[in-house]
């Protein structure tokens, strides 16, 4: 499975978003997108992404470019996943 399909799987099952999660893609904004998508959801997503791939985000890592679309968040992790 493509990286951009786990963080979209990710995604729904953090969000709880059903079938909506279908409609996800690299250019789907995240941020103000869903009203599942709050500061709460934030902490739970990157939790799930570092138990999920092994990776640690730092706290200055984290800021709203990270979660501004599906795409954006999967190079993130992307770029974690090299390092």
């Amino acid at each position: 499975m493509q990286l951009i399909e786990q963080v979209k799987s990710i995604l729904g099952e953090t969000l709880a978003l059903g079938q909506r999660v279908s409609m996800l893609n690299e250019n789907t904004r995240l941020l103000g997108n869903f009203p599942e998508f709050d500061s709460l959801a934030v902490i739970n997503v990157i939790s799930v992404l570092e138990e999920r791939f092994g990776i640690v985000f730092d706290d200055d890592e984290i800021n709203a470019e990270m979660f501004e679309s599906v795409g954006a968040l999967s190079t993130r992790v992307s770029r974690k996943l090299v390092q």
